[in-house]
Order: C-alpha cells, then structure tokens, then sequence
C-alpha cells in the first residue's frame, strides 16, 4: 500500500501527467511518381524543394509578383518566397498567425491563434489565453477585425476565406462568416471543418470534412443554405487546405498528397507529395506553379526531430510545374 506522503506526490502530479501528449513524428521524404491528370499535370512531373525549416509555413497564398505568402504562428511572422525563391520576413503578426487571405484592395487577413497551438508546450485552451484568438488585418494598416462571436472566444481559429464584399469565412470548431463589419455569425455547425475556399463567382463555399468536401450556396448576406457533400477524396485521408483554378477544379491537401476535383465534384486524381501536405496555392508565371507546404524537414542533413511531448512543426515547401492555372481573380 503506498503510503500517505507517497501517494499524495503522486496525485499531485496527476493533472501535470495528464496534461502530457504523444506527437508522432513527420514522416521522411519519400520518392514520388506523377501520374498525368488530363489538363492538370503532366505525366513524370517533379517537385522542387523551395524551402525547409523548423517552424510552420502555413495558410499560404499566392501575391501578385508571382511569390507566396505563409503564416509562421510560432515566430509571430508573416514570411514571403519570392518568385526566384528567395526568403524574407514580410511582416510581423504579433498573435500567431494561422493563416493568410488577401481581400479587396489587396487588404491581408489573417487568423491569429495566440497561445493556442501545441507545438513547443502541452497547449492552452482558448480561453485560457491571455490574448483572444482573432480575426485581423495587416493592410492598410494592423488592426483586429474580430475576436469573439456574442462575447465568446472564437476557439482556436484555422483558415479563412476573403470574399469580394469585404467579409471572410473562417473554420475553427465551427464555420464562421465575418461580415464587412466585423460581426461574426455561425453558418455550419454540424462537420469537421478545416479548410475553406470560395467559388471563382463566390456563389458556392467549399468546406473540408473528413474526407468529404461540403459545398454551400452563399446568400448575398453572407449566409450559406443548401449544404451538400460536393466530392470525395478518394486515395483517402482527411482534407485541408484548398485552392481553385481558373476552370473551377478543387485542389485539396491530404497525407498523401494533392488530391483534385472537377467543378462538378469527380474526382480526378491525386498529384503525390514528398511530405504530409497541409496547405498550397497557386503563383509563379501566369500562376501555372503549385506550391504545397508539407510536415517535415531535413535541418543540418537529418530530418528534423523534437524532444517526447514537444509537436514537430517543421514544414518544407515544394513547388511543380503545372498544365492548369490558379485563378486569378483572387489570392487563392
């Protein structure tokens, strides 16, 4: 029997024991062969890597010289890849950035998820942060456009959406719609959500679930009603992000890789990664070079690796050549 002094460390270090979490590690880069998908990509296709660190890259868009943008939430950055490759700080976001949308007037949004995310600590609650979760904007100039839905935490928000009205579409627990003045309403409830896109002509909203993709018909207030499951992502896995190209196929990221859509929901085929996918967008010469951001990378000649309880957060950025092209009436 333990005795009363033993037994009482023990369940003081319960909640601490509890709290502690099990990450796996990314799997290595492996070799890939392409498939053509008619249209999209040609057959034997390579990817490039463009970039590798220890930090997210995540929530990309495409910008207007050809570069992307990416969200980096731990070091509080906002980070660009030109169109030769090379890297900068683009600018600083002081909550940690999740990921980017650019709305009219070129004005970037972001989603700030400030102490929320796991990787470096066991996590933080929501609403236990000392900074709530956010919606912001970086351009003209820095300003949080929003940071609760009826006085409550907004939870740890993912993605986002700008659409042409001046408003976005966010995931967290939920599907979010924030309108042109920063009121933030409930559109979807009920599925797993996590990446978002809108239509070219903005009349659908996209919403990955599991590995199903949602579709939804916006109304011109910004609600959504007639939700529907629009495809499947049929090498499996569950969705993330998303991108659209200028016929108005889906782009989803998965484990295995990118998996595409017709405008009509077939599934067409999956265009394998190196990594674990998890975001990508369109840029580069006339936006006909898909870039994909992927868990893990090789630091000082060895993959990357992190201490038990501590999230591997490393991403490596690839790009390909492709034959279809991103739409360009929007970042992404």
């Amino acid at each position: 029997m333990l005795s009363r002094t033993l037994l009482a460390s023990v369940l003081s270090l319960t909640p601490l024991l509890a709290q502690t979490r099990t990450f796996s590690q990314p799997a290595p880069a492996h070799d890939v062969t392409i498939a053509a998908i008619p249209g999209v990509v040609d057959a034997g296709a390579k990817w490039t890597k463009v970039w590798e660190g220890t930090a997210t890259a995540d929530g990309m868009v495409g910008t207007e010289d050809g570069g992307i943008l990416s969200a980096q939430e731990q070091t509080d950055q906002i980070n660009k890849i030109d169109k030769d490759g090379k890297f900068s700080v683009y600018s600083k976001a002081p909550h940690g950035p999740g990921a980017i949308s650019i709305g009219p007037k070129n004005r970037i949004l972001i989603v700030e998820r400030t102490c929320t995310d796991p990787g470096g600590h066991l996590g933080t609650k929501p609403e236990d942060c000392k900074e709530a979760t956010d919606v912001a904007a970086l351009t003209p100039e820095r300003k949080i456009l929003a940071n609760n839905i009826d006085g409550k935490s907004l939870g740890r928000v993912n993605d986002l959406v700008a659409d042409k009205k001046g408003g976005a579409y966010i995931t967290s627990g939920q599907v979010f719609y924030m309108n042109p003045k920063g009121k933030v309403s409930v559109v979807a409830d009920n599925i797993r959500p996590n990446g978002i896109i809108l239509s070219a002509d903005e009349k659908t909203l996209y919403v990955t679930n599991g590995n199903t993709i949602v579709a939804f018909d916006v109304q011109p207030d910004g609600s959504v009603k007639n939700q529907r499951d629009f495809g499947k992502l049929e090498a499996g896995g569950a969705g993330d992000g998303m991108a659209i190209d200028s016929t108005g196929r889906l782009y989803v990221t998965s484990n295995m890789g990118v998996q595409v859509l017709s405008p009509e929901g077939k599934y067409l085929g999956i265009i394998p990664t190196p990594r674990a996918a998890i975001t990508l967008a369109f840029s580069g010469p006339a936006k006909k070079t898909l870039y994909v951001g992927t868990m893990g990378a090789i630091i000082d000649g060895n993959e990357f690796a992190t201490a038990p309880g501590v999230r591997n957060i490393a991403m490596t950025i690839y790009s390909i050549p492709m034959q279809s092209e991103g739409f360009k009436g929007r970042s992404k």
